[in-house]
C-alpha cells in the first residue's frame, strides 16, 4: 500500500501544503464545470472560471507555459461562452446545440494551426524545449483550444477534441509530477464521452440541427 500511495503521490514531496490544496480545490471546480457542461448548463463557466484563475496562477508558477496558457486562454473563452449560451431572442435561445458548418471547421483549423505557432513562439522565446513533453504540450494546447471554442459555441464537436486531448493529458500529467491533476483527466475522459452522446441526443430532439 506504501508503495502505491509512493508511486501514485510521491511527486508532492517538496511541495507548499498551499499549492497542493490549490490543485484539489481547482480539480473538484473542474469536474463540477465539465459536469455542468454535459448538462448543457451554464453554470460550466462561472464554476470553470474557478478552476482555471488557479491552474493559471499553479502553472505559472510551476513553469508549465503551454498548461498555463491553456487555461488562460479557458478562461477568456468562458466568459466569451457565457455571454453566448445567455444570448435570447425575446423568449429563444439562440445558441442551439448544433453541428459545425463548413466555414466553422475552417476556423477550427485556423485556430489549431495559429495555437500551435503561438505556443511554439513562447517555448522558443522562453527556451522551454526541453524534452518531449514540451512537444507533446504544443500538441494538446492547440487541441484544447478548439475544443473550447467550439464548447462556446455549443457545437457536438467539441467533446471529440475534449476526448482527444483528455486522453493525451492522462499520462501525461502523471509524468510531469500533477497525480491529482491526472486522475481529473481520466475523469474528463468520462464524462466527455458521456457529454458527447447527450448533446448528440439533444441536437437529435432539437428542431434546430444545423
Amino acid at each position: 500500500m506504501n508503495t502505491i500511495f509512493e508511486f501514485l503521490f510521491g511527486q508532492y514531496t517538496g511541495y507548499n501544503t498551499i499549492d497542493v490544496v490549490l490543485e484539489i480545490i481547482a480539480v473538484l471546480c473542474g469536474f463540477a464545470s465539465v459536469w455542468f457542461s454535459k448538462q448543457n448548463n451554464i453554470l460550466v463557466f462561472p464554476i470553470g472560471i474557478v478552476s482555471t484563475i488557479i491552474f493559471v496562477y499553479l502553472l505559472l508558477k510551476w513553469g508549465l507555459l503551454g498548461d498555463m496558457m491553456i487555461n488562460a486562454y479557458y478562461f477568456i473563452m468562458s466568459i466569451y461562452g457565457w455571454y453566448i449560451w445567455t444570448r435570447r431572442n425575446d423568449t429563444q435561445q439562440i445558441t442551439p446545440v448544433t453541428i459545425t458548418t463548413i466555414s466553422e471547421k475552417k476556423i477550427g483549423i485556423a485556430i489549431f494551426f495559429a495555437a500551435l505557432l503561438f505556443v511554439f513562439v513562447v517555448y522558443n522565446t522562453f527556451n522551454k524545449w526541453t524534452g518531449w513533453v514540451a512537444y507533446v504540450d504544443t500538441f494538446t494546447t492547440a487541441i484544447f483550444f478548439v475544443g473550447m471554442w467550439l464548447m462556446a459555441k455549443r457545437k457536438l464537436e467539441n467533446w471529440i477534441f475534449w476526448i482527444i486531448g483528455d486522453v493525451i493529458s492522462v499520462p501525461l500529467y502523471f509524468y510531469k509530477g500533477f497525480t491529482f491533476t491526472s486522475f481529473q483527466y481520466l475523469g474528463f475522459t468520462f464524462i466527455a464521452i458521456s457529454g458527447y452522446l447527450a448533446w448528440r441526443k439533444n441536437l437529435n430532439n432539437s428542431p434546430v440541427t444545423a
